[in-house]
């Protein structure tokens, strides 16, 4: 009984130990948050390996606009948006002979577009991502192995007239990995078709208006943001970068959300959940290192450090010139939808945007982002937002 009685002292020793050794190595500097605002949104989804984050980030953002107006919840189907955008994708490559390019991209717009001009149907009246070819969620590697060579060979063959028929082999592709969009369909004992269903939500589609911020185009005017994903071209508002972040700031604290596009490429962009505009400089030599060091890190080494230096990481300040810059360089890119939904601060008094992502409850906080107003600032490359929650003299200054 003493044998035991010491092994069970000994045990409890080892166990309290290894809580002490465990509790020595929190990260002192893993930021606590404490929320400002927070409008609501609907459940976490998984694009999974698809090029979709504009759909489901886009979606997303019209789930919370009916939210707000109605009260109502629902679950709009990305599929249905899927197979409508990359059919009127594939026929402008196929009128411009190949010259633009055919992705899995797309852009706020695109959702947009299709809602106003197609309709919508709730997730249930097709079928669940990747189920059709027996996965659990989307995977797009079958899927656009067939879809894209299909298109260039139709936008590039020699033939001097083309038939209509292209377009029925591609809708059986789109059909096979998407599901075919329905006619017509029943929810919650009505009968809809997709442009009844869209019109019963309660929405305004002429409400929605796209933000951006560059100086090759004068502010205060309208043009298409030249990116690849942009190919319907459709217009965005160009402001001066702080008018640009005050439009968020008052749309959130105002219960609007924004349907935001913009870099995700950038070192400060953890998988954890958290994104910084880091000083790599400042970085560097925190660590006792120089830039030239930190240039040479490995990437698992540089997220080792930004998430060891957590919220002391320093950042840089945005301005209009290096935004311009970096987008001119290829540095600013247009690689990520997601939608912010609210803002809250670390307990350093930082503030962070609250970001909802559609990689299911991956990092930290289950598939919400904390991106500070440096990084939004920094990487943005435009927004969708309701015209009324933007500030009224902006609204003016743009004739809105």
């Amino acid at each position: 009984m003493r044998k035991l009685m010491t092994l069970a002292l000994l045990a409890c020793f080892a166990v309290g130990a290894q809580a002490e050794e465990k509790k020595d190595s929190v990260n002192k500097n893993k930021p606590v948050f404490t929320v400002i605002k927070e409008n609501p949104i609907t459940s976490i989804k998984d694009q999974n390996r698809s090029g979709t984050c504009w759909a489901y980030s886009t979606t997303s953002f019209f789930e919370s606009e009916i939210l707000k107006k109605t009260g109502k919840t629902y679950n709009l189907c990305e599929s249905f948006i899927e197979n409508k955008n990359y059919m009127d994708r594939a026929i402008q490559v196929v009128r411009l002979h190949g010259d633009c390019q055919f992705s899995q991209g797309g852009s706020a717009y695109d959702v947009h577009y299709v809602l106003q001009n197609y309709g919508i149907c709730p997730i249930e009246a097709m079928p669940f991502p990747g189920s059709l070819y027996g996965d659990s969620l989307n995977n797009f590697n079958e899927f656009f192995s067939l879809l894209e060579p299909y298109v260039e060979a139709v936008a590039k063959n020699k033939a001097s007239k083309l038939s209509p028929q292209w377009k029925v082999g591609l809708q059986g592709i789109l059909d096979a990995y998407l599901g075919k969009c329905p006619e017509t369909f029943t929810y919650e004992g009505k009968t809809y078709t997709p442009k009844t269903f869209a019109q019963s939500l309660g929405l305004d589609f002429n409400d929605y208006v796209s933000i951006t911020s560059y100086t090759h185009h004068p502010f205060y005017t309208a043009f298409a943001v030249e990116v690849q994903d942009n190919w319907r071209n459709p217009l965005s508002y160009n402001l001066p970068m702080d008018e640009m972040m005050q439009i968020i700031d008052y749309a959130v604290m105002n219960g609007y959300t924004v349907a935001w596009g913009g870099d995700v490429s950038e070192d400060g962009f953890t998988r954890n959940g958290l994104a910084y505009a880091i000083d790599e400089k400042k970085a560097g030599s925190m660590q006792g290192s120089d830039m030239a060091r930190w240039l040479k890190l490995s990437a698992a080494k540089k997220r080792d450090i930004i998430d060891s230096l957590g919220c002391t990481v320093p950042e840089i300040v945005p301005t209009q010139e290096l935004r311009q810059e970096r987008y001119d360089g290829w540095e600013l890119t247009d690689d990520h939808g997601m939608h912010i939904y609210g803002i809250a601060k670390d307990q350093n008094g930082k503030e962070y945007y609250m970001v909802k992502n559609s990689w299911g409850e991956a990092g930290d906080y289950k598939g919400i982002w904390y991106m500070t107003k440096a990084f939004i600032a920094a990487n943005t490359m435009d927004f969708t937002v309701n015209k009324n929650a933007i500030p009224k003299d902006i609204r003016k200054k743009l004739g809105l």
